[in-house]
């Protein structure tokens, strides 16, 4: 099957659904193994998952396993999110080529990216230009990449990034504050972000219910990421309460765009 334009098929997935719900799979061995990562692609897809983001902030060598089992269970895209070089794989579609806008430390905002890029053109991938904010309490995501942490309650912070962002050439900003935290990214943030930027917005961290999506979404987020969640509960509920959220996400952004 010849390589789909994914940055396209997110887009046409915005205009015509208003959303985009992606699943973000950690291949990481201690969470679950590529086989098992296999079956959590399945679920998600049968419960209307658009496409699967594979990376994480220390994965620990079985990403290409990882990916060929996501794609023996599902058609969906493959988007790379990489922590580091070591996070690129041949057998993705596309990568979200991202910089830690808000780091401290000059890798994570272009020394990592001008070492993969020959990497990502040798291995024929769809680059993503995407803005990555962290804020707090940023988990570990925010610990490796030494990011100078958004306060919570500053959003103007966030949105004044968000914009340099778009100015300098971004396709998309992904705001989140971290895996496996418990707490969503403010919504009063998000409102805020998205009200300046004329580029789509992800969100992620922190979600886990049908409740939180639809207020994130409501705010102003296009994309929204799940991975803890999905990771917690797909293998034992076969995706019922991802069923859940993806389908009042879908309402909420019909709703708010009729």
């Amino acid at each position: 099957m010849a390589k789909i334009k994914v940055w396209d098929y997110l887009m046409d997935k915005i205009n015509n659904d208003s959303a985009v719900h992606l699943t973000l799979v950690d291949p990481d061995p201690i969470k679950q193994t590529a086989q098992e990562a296999g079956i959590i692609a399945k679920y998600a897809t049968e419960a209307g998952t658009d496409a699967f983001m594979v990376g994480g902030s220390t994965a620990f060598g079985i990403l290409d396993e990882t990916i060929r089992e996501i794609k023996n269970q599902t058609d969906l895209p493959v988007i790379l999110f990489p922590g580091n070089v070591a996070g690129i794989s041949k057998y993705a579609d596309a990568v979200f080529f991202m910089s830690v806008l808000n780091s401290r430390n000059p890798y994570y905002i272009i020394r990592a990216q001008l070492t993969g890029a020959q990497a990502v053109k040798m291995f024929d991938l769809e680059p993503i230009s995407m803005g990555y904010l962290i804020l707090e309490p940023g988990g570990t995501a925010g610990y490796i990449s030494e990011a100078q942490l958004i306060p919570r309650n500053k959003p103007q912070i966030a949105a004044a990034y968000a914009l340099a962002a778009q100015y300098i050439g971004f396709k998309l900003v992904y705001l989140e504050g971290g895996s496996g935290v418990d707490r969503e990214v403010p919504l009063e943030m998000i409102s805020m972000v998205s009200s300046l930027i004329d580029i789509p917005l992800i969100v992620g961290g922190g979600l886990e219910t049908p409740e939180q999506v639809t207020a994130v979404v409501r705010a102003g987020a296009e994309m929204v990421v799940q991975g803890t969640f999905v990771e917690k509960t797909v293998l034992s509920d076969n995706g019922a309460k991802l069923t859940k959220i993806i389908k009042a996400m879908k309402k909420e952004a019909k709703a708010k765009s009729n």
